[in-house]
């Protein structure tokens, strides 16, 4: 475990699975407030999700608990960045235009 790629590449997995993971949340609240049958989208979205984060975790992981910590570091990371971009989103389209 001295070589520090196989951390670097674990931790940019984590990354792309949990802007995956929050992207699609977003996504999914947003379509499924206007859905016919929003039931059915908020479960298949989970589902999906999950499936692509666990599976991602697993095969990131290979046996190693160090590298499924590093992954899951890059996941937590990715969750605080989507939030800290949807919010500044959100902020743009509530604001106001001056006069």
């Amino acid at each position: 475990m001295n070589d520090p790629l196989p951390m670097m590449l674990s931790f940019g997995a984590g990354l792309l699975l949990g802007a995956v993971f929050f992207g699609g949340l977003w996504w999914t609240i947003r379509k499924g407030l206007n859905s016919p049958r929003p039931a059915l989208l908020f479960l298949g979205s989970a589902v999906l999700r999950m499936g692509v984060v666990v599976s991602g975790f697993y095969f990131v992981a290979n046996g190693q608990w160090q590298r499924l910590l590093a992954c899951m570091a890059g996941f937590i990371i990715a969750r605080l960045a989507v939030t800290w971009l949807i919010r500044g989103k959100q902020k743009e389209e509530h604001h106001a235009p001056e006069s």
